[in-house]
């Protein structure tokens, strides 16, 4: 079963572009592949600098566990399975949403990480994205 490539990774990243477009919040999209290792990015005009390394992070995160990184926020609170989860992984790990595996086949091949807005909204462009896929 083939993973993700540059042309998937294009299409996801082009309807989360237009998601953030139509909610007027400029986003960092990243796409991994099975192995979590970055496909492509984008930033768009006007997003934060500092989510460029947040999205491609969510994005690994997303993959590393296969599990939305929202879902895992809310595992990684103090007192629950998770809780120091994100200082794993040499700090690697993103555990606000906006992550969200990729599935083939009912198997996870990628991931989508997005950021540059509020929780909601990142994780709202990951779901359009992750949705053409």
């Amino acid at each position: 079963m083939p993973g993700v490539n540059l042309a998937d990774a294009r299409r996801v990243i082009a309807a989360a572009e237009k998601k953030a477009q139509e909610i007027g919040q400029p986003m960092n999209i990243a796409v991994a592949d099975d192995g979590g290792n970055l496909v492509s990015h984008v930033r768009m005009d006007g997003a934060w600098l500092g989510s460029i390394d947040i999205s491609i992070k969510k994005a690994f995160t997303s993959r590393a566990f296969d599990i939305a990184t929202k879902d895992l926020a809310t595992h990684s609170q103090s007192g629950d399975q998770f809780f120091g989860i994100h200082v794993s992984n040499d700090c690697g790990i993103m555990i606000f949403a906006g992550g969200i595996p990729l599935k083939r086949d009912g198997k996870v091949v990628g991931s989508i990480g997005v950021s540059g807005g509020s929780g909601e909204q990142d994780h709202a462009v990951a779901e359009a994205g992750a949705a053409t896929f």
